[in-house]
């Protein structure tokens, strides 16, 4: 049995650190996905000590990983064919741990101790210790503020959760080979998808899960999602700075800024909230002519300006955006960063008539400077499977 599925990333239209101080943001799926292929294998395939394995092959990082299902079984026995979604325990971590040890993983990527971790515990807890080969590949950049744990958390747990017939019984909807679940059905794979992102973030918000489950656009505040149904497509073009930052660090000092000048960052926080609450309504409005598309552009446009210069007042802007900033201003585009700042990732907004030369240009300008670019549409589909 094979069971292929993909979740995609996200991006924050408006609202980011804003939000962390009561305001709303909104955030969307992007068509770049993170695909996981799982194949079930007879017992005895697979390598191991005559019982097969569970094997992990990450194409982009170059890496193979596999571990002896007897071995797994003895190690993760506890947590093996979890009734119902549950937080890993810290017990069950260190025996993770230990079992990451046995493989030499290169230091320059460490960060994928995380990953894997996440992803030993959610296939021990949804499948138990069958063998399989699991192989994934992923279009987004890592650590860019596009969603990337989430979209691994989510296609992993779709996968195995399909695997195990815990989800896609009713067969969902079906089109060009790709099913999209029912809601019942998401929801169990994001309660799952939201346990994995716990191993690798420790507090996450859920959202980035969220989006990646559910696909379209999403409206939140102080906990409370909302869906937001956009009738026209918006397409941007995300540039990756390939610039690191510490998001955690850049959080604390927007709260430290905030600290120093209560009623002025009071003031910018409602503002940001207030364009989020715009922004949620203009994306739900039907533009039904050219003329009406462009205004819709504009203001969409209008609010993106304006939501970063109140991110530079929070002191989260960096060199490399702004450089991103003013070359796309020299073609008239607008153009903001999403999630932490401090390098990452910035969005353009691409306007339906803007000539595909005009793009071209851009993007190879943007290029130049080292970043790397993607042309992606907004609020698309969520979690897929596809079964052969």
């Amino acid at each position: 049995m094979e069971v292929r599925a993909r979740a995609p990333g996200k991006i924050i239209l408006a609202g980011e650190h804003a939000v962390v101080h009561g305001s709303a943001a909104v955030a969307a799926a992007i068509d770049l996905y993170t695909s996981s292929s799982l194949h079930l294998l007879p017992a005895g395939e697979g390598g191991g000590s005559g019982g097969g394995a569970v094997e992990l092959d990450l194409l982009d990082s170059g890496l193979t990983f596999s571990w002896p299902c007897s071995h797994l079984r003895g190690a993760l026995g506890e947590c093996c064919k979890a009734e119902a979604p549950r937080p890993c325990t810290p017990d069950e971590l260190a025996t993770i741990a230990k079992l990451l040890e046995e493989h030499e993983i290169p230091e320059a990527k460490i960060w994928l101790s995380a990953g894997l971790s996440a992803f030993l515990y959610l296939y021990a807890s949804i499948l138990g210790c069958r063998t399989a080969k699991v192989v994934v590949s992923s279009d987004l950049p890592m650590g860019a503020g596009l969603g990337s744990s989430a979209a691994f958390c989510v296609s992993i747990s779709g996968a195995l959760l399909t695997a195990a017939g815990m989800v896609g019984a009713g067969g969902g909807s079906r089109g060009e080979g790709w099913e999209l679940f029912e809601k019942d059905d998401l929801e169990l794979v994001n309660r799952w998808a939201f346990q994995g992102e716990k191993i690798i973030h420790g507090k996450p918000s859920g959202i980035d899960n969220s989006i990646s489950t559910f696909g379209s656009m999403i409206r939140f505040k102080k906990g409370d999602l909302t869906n937001l149904k956009s009738w026209n497509p918006v397409k941007m073009l995300i540039t990756d700075t390939r610039v690191g930052r510490n998001t955690k660090a850049l959080v604390a000092g927007v709260s430290e800024r905030a600290s120093r000048h209560p009623d002025v960052m009071s003031s910018v926080f409602h503002a940001v909230n207030s364009i989020s609450e715009e922004l949620s309504s203009i994306v739900e409005l039907a533009a039904e002519d050219e003329i009406a598309i462009t205004s819709k552009e504009e203001k969409l446009a209008e609010l993106m300006e304006m939501n970063q210069g109140l991110l530079q007042c929070m002191g989260v802007s960096h060199a490399s955006i702004e450089t991103v900033l003013r070359t796309t201003l020299k073609y008239n585009l607008v153009s903001k960063l999403t999630g932490a700042g401090g390098g990452g990732c910035v969005l353009t907004l691409i306007p339906t008539l803007l000539s595909k030369l005009v793009l071209e240009k851009v993007t190879a300008e943007l290029e130049s400077h080292g970043f790397r670019c993607f042309k992606v549409e907004v609020g698309g589909p969520g979690l897929q499977v596809c079964r052969g």
